[in-house]
């Protein structure tokens, strides 16, 4: 019996270009980038003064006794929600609520909340933390936010793989349509990082960038942190078609693997075995894929690696693919990133437009792919894929096609 078919019906999102999808797209078809000055948190002591921050956030409706109970990731997760479920068409009630789930990914966790609680005992000596910390800190909080919020009473629960944990989530709302758990998931990722001591902690790495994301480029020093959320309303297409849905695009194949080597440092085989895996579950072949949205970090190690691991999985045909790398526009959202990428990838193949990797200077021998420098591209997309690679060697790839 086939698999079944697996569609994108509504897609919510907000990060440093725009506070909802079409706004994003737009910047991402301009390619604007979104990184700058961090404003909106103190900063103390850092040596980081960039990011790509959410400068303002849309009305969202929520009141004042939701609002003190949730940290920002969880906040932007649930607005990213909203936007995708008013596009999908969708109402929730009593007839179909124990039939709609939603997972979320993270890759950090209520950042805000632990750093003013920290703040609050060791530097002003308060005796004692808010009573909502434990609730807005964890991790699986955005999920079941979202489920409040929206009354959701189907599978629901975080995902959290550091960089790959949008596509994870994903991927997972995936196989809970396909095993027949749920009717309609909501699904994708969200992180909130621009924080002192989240900020701090990627200092110490030695991993950031002095100026700006220039991912692929030769002169590329390091990746930014960016806050965002990315949310999408997967359902099957007979679930779909049976209501009338407009179907944005298909989410054709997963495929995730492991490093098992290194907790930072990447390999080319793990990146290898998620992509081949993906087009062999989305039974696409390499020459069918016109678009990848790399995970395109603009460090040394990661643009050189993902360049050869294209190559060895798309062989000949590296060479007619579009690649690019939005990363340098809306910056590192960790857990959101592959959520971001996702309306990239979707867009993409509905307006036939690849967004560029903006910031591009200079030439490298060793990222000698078409990485779409500095202005989009009219082309055919016929499929587009979606890399996530992670901090501890876990990589997670997403087929989209045209429906």
């Amino acid at each position: 019996m086939a698999s079944p078919r697996i569609v994108i019906t509504g897609m919510g999102g907000l990060c440093a270009l725009g506070t909802d999808v079409p706004a994003i797209w737009g910047s991402m078809r301009a390619g604007l980038s979104g990184i700058g000055e961090i404003t909106t948190t103190p900063l103390h002591e850092l040596k980081v003064r960039i990011g790509a921050e959410i400068k303002q956030l849309p009305e969202h409706g929520l009141d004042r006794k939701r609002l003190v109970t949730m940290d920002r990731f969880s906040l932007l997760a649930v607005i990213a929600a909203s936007e995708a479920i008013r596009q999908a068409g969708i109402t929730i009630d009593q007839t179909n609520t124990a039939r709609v789930g939603a997972i979320v990914g993270t890759g950090i966790y209520g950042g805000k909340t632990a750093e003013d609680n920290y703040r609050a005992v060791f530097l002003e000596g308060r005796p004692r933390v808010d009573v909502f910390t434990v609730p807005r800190i964890m991790p699986g909080a955005a999920a079941s936010q979202v489920s409040m919020v929206h009354g959701l009473r189907g599978p629901v629960f975080g995902v959290t793989s550091a960089c790959s944990s949008s596509n994870h989530a994903l991927a997972t709302a995936a196989d809970q349509l396909r095993l027949g758990r749920a009717d309609i998931m909501l699904a994708g990722g969200t992180d909130a990082p621009l924080v002192y001591g989240i900020l701090k902690s990627w200092e110490a790495l030695r991993a950031l960038a002095r100026e700006t994301c220039r991912p692929f480029s030769a002169d590329r020093d390091g990746l930014v942190i960016g806050e965002g959320a990315g949310m999408a309303v997967l359902e099957t297409w007979e679930h779909a078609t049976a209501r009338g849905a407009t179907i944005l695009a298909e989410l054709a194949g997963t495929g995730l693997s492991a490093d098992a080597t290194d907790i930072v440092a990447p390999t080319v085989e793990g990146p290898v075995a998620a992509m081949r895996a993906c087009l062999l579950d989305a039974g696409l072949a390499p020459e069918e894929v016109d678009y990848i949205n790399a995970h395109g970090t603009g460090t040394k190690a990661n643009d050189q690696i993902e360049t050869a691991a294209i190559r060895r999985v798309f062989g000949k045909h590296a060479d007619s693919l579009s690649v690019s790398s939005t990363k340098s526009m809306h910056a590192h959202c960790m857990g959101a990133s592959g959520a971001i990428e996702m309306i990239a990838c979707v867009m993409a193949i509905r307006e036939g437009i690849v967004p560029p990797t903006a910031n591009y200077r200079e030439k490298d021998a060793e990222c000698d792919l078409d990485v779409t420098p500095n202005v989009a591209r009219v082309r055919s997309v016929r499929a587009a894929i979606s890399n996530g690679f992670a901090f501890g060697g876990t990589n997670s790839t997403i087929a989209f096609k045209a429906a």
